[in-house]
């Protein structure tokens, strides 16, 4: 069935309230919608066919529910609640702290707000605009600026104190929207300017950043099925075709009212997690996974995926790779593999897939290529890359997707990727950096560097940019050369220490 419409509802932090949860269910419910999706950035999506589309508008709105229609004008606050107390301990992060963040929001963001806990890797850290990222301070949190539509993050210089986390990141939007010329899609981008913009004369609790972060080696846990924490069981659930029968949602809902169970979480992996589910009531969650025959036990190598929102091609790839995974036994522990078919897309992967039309005409695409590309150490919070096998055809795909996890792990064999850190300024003096320059892409972030070269395009290391032919375009998205800009390598997200 084709639908017309697709609208996404924002949970804040991904904490959905069963009863809240009941009342769009029921709207999709009486628009004839059967099923719904969550997204990478923890919402809720419904599909409706176009004679229904008003009916669930009416609904929507009777309800008083906040909705956006084939739009992401008001990208949700991300949050690492769900892996709260299950897959993140010994911090000084709780339920209340996250809630005390999200109720102290007196506005509706525009920019991608992320609110994560350093000590896990379920879900991003770094991967909206404005980042937070709690420190080892108790109720102080780091902050990261990733400005829109550059590759280019700047470390705050102070770390700053819960009850300000909301008005600090209202203030930073604004001078940000307001100053798009210096602030939007610009690689030379002053992220002191912005410091001073917001701090200067501001009375905020807040103290200077000291030493450096370290980027969590990424290990994603197993996201299904029951699972005990202390005397309490937690219910990780996913679904392959990333859709969930309302009906079977509406039950669920109604369970935990219940049992008691005041909220579920949505996760990045577009999945669903309910925790504290107390040990007599697990048979009453068994019956009802029986009931609407839920599988709960996938393969890891499957859960290991991130795949574009509402993206049938990009979903149907990830299942012909897993095929060949499961076929070939690999192992993919401590992995994340991600699948971008949209030119301006962008999804949280340690090696990613990238699907390319060998030609365009009148905006369809014809004949794909896909390229393989690593993340700097193959972590995913970060975002540079190298690429690791181009212009391949689908077929030679998982062989190539094979030989990528081997690289993986002999760079962890070796050592390569482990203790990463990000570079905290501070006042101490240091020695004058030595500036090396290489082209960005302004499109994909593709680097090219004169000091390699691209052997594979017969292009020998030592080329200079400007001795490239006039016909050069981007490997990854065919961007003209004249359109490549100039960055300090230094800049390139994170630097090594």
């Amino acid at each position: 069935m084709r639908y017309g419409y697709t609208i996404k509802i924002n949970f804040t932090g991904g904490i959905i309230s069963p009863g809240d949860l009941l009342k769009i269910l029921a709207a999709a419910a009486f628009a004839g919608v059967k099923q719904v999706s969550f997204g990478l950035r923890q919402q809720l999506f419904i599909e409706v066919v176009s004679d229904d589309y008003t009916r669930l508008i009416k609904e929507l709105q009777s309800k008083h529910i906040i909705y956006e229609v084939h739009s992401d004008n008001h990208p949700n606050i991300v949050s690492s609640y769900a892996a709260e107390e299950i897959f993140s301990s010994r911090t000084w992060l709780s339920e209340g702290v996250y809630k005390d963040i999200f109720d102290a929001f007196d506005y509706t963001p525009k920019l991608k707000i992320n609110i994560s806990d350093s000590k896990q890797s379920f879900t991003p850290l770094l991967t909206g605009n404005i980042n937070w990222v709690a420190s080892t301070g108790q109720h102080f949190w780091q902050l990261f600026i990733r400005f829109p539509k550059t590759n280019f993050i700047y470390a705050w210089p102070d770390v700053v104190y819960t009850n300000d986390v909301a008005s600090i990141t209202k203030n930073i939007e604004q001078a940000i929207l307001d100053d798009s010329n210096n602030f939007f899609d610009n690689n030379t981008v002053d992220g002191a300017l912005l410091y001073k913009t917001i701090m200067e004369g501001a009375m905020y609790n807040v103290k200077q950043a000291e030493g450096t972060i370290a980027l969590p080696d990424f290990m994603l846990p197993y996201y299904e099925g029951f699972n005990r924490v202390n005397n309490r069981f937690w219910l990780g659930i996913y679904r392959r075709d990333e859709k969930f029968s309302i009906k079977f949602l509406q039950q669920a809902c109604e369970l935990c009212m219940a049992t008691k169970i005041g909220q579920l979480c949505s996760t990045p992996w577009k999945s669903i997690i309910i925790k504290g589910i107390e040990e007599k009531d697990r048979h009453l969650w068994d019956g009802m996974l029986a009931r609407h025959q839920i599988n709960v036990r996938h393969a890891a190598n499957e859960l290991n995926f991130q795949v574009e929102d509402d993206c049938k091609d990009g979903l149907a790839l990830k299942q012909f790779l897993v095929k060949h995974l499961q076929r070939d036994d690999v192992r993919t522990f401590g992995i994340c593999i991600g699948i971008k078919t949209r030119r301006k897309s962008e999804v949280f992967s340690s090696i990613l897939v990238r699907r390319k039309p060998l030609i365009k005409f009148l905006g369809i695409e014809f004949f794909y290529r896909y390229d393989i590309l690593c993340a700097k150490n193959y972590n995913p919070n970060e975002r540079t890359g190298t690429v690791f096998s181009r212009n391949n055809f689908k077929w030679l795909l998982p062989e190539q997707l094979r030989r990528a996890i081997i690289s993986f792990y002999a760079s962890k064999a070796d050592g390569i990727g482990i203790g990463d850190t990000i570079k905290i300024k501070s006042d101490v003096p240091v020695k004058e950096e030595i500036v090396v320059q290489v082209h960005q892409c302004p499109d994909c972030f593709s680097i090219y560097d004169a000091v390699v070269g691209e052997p594979e395009n017969n292009i020998a290391a030592g080329t200079l940019f400007d001795n490239l032919p006039p016909t050069y375009i981007c490997p990854l998205c065919e961007t003209e050369r004249d359109n490549f800009v100039t960055i300090n390598k230094s800049s390139l997200l994170f630097v090594a220490v």
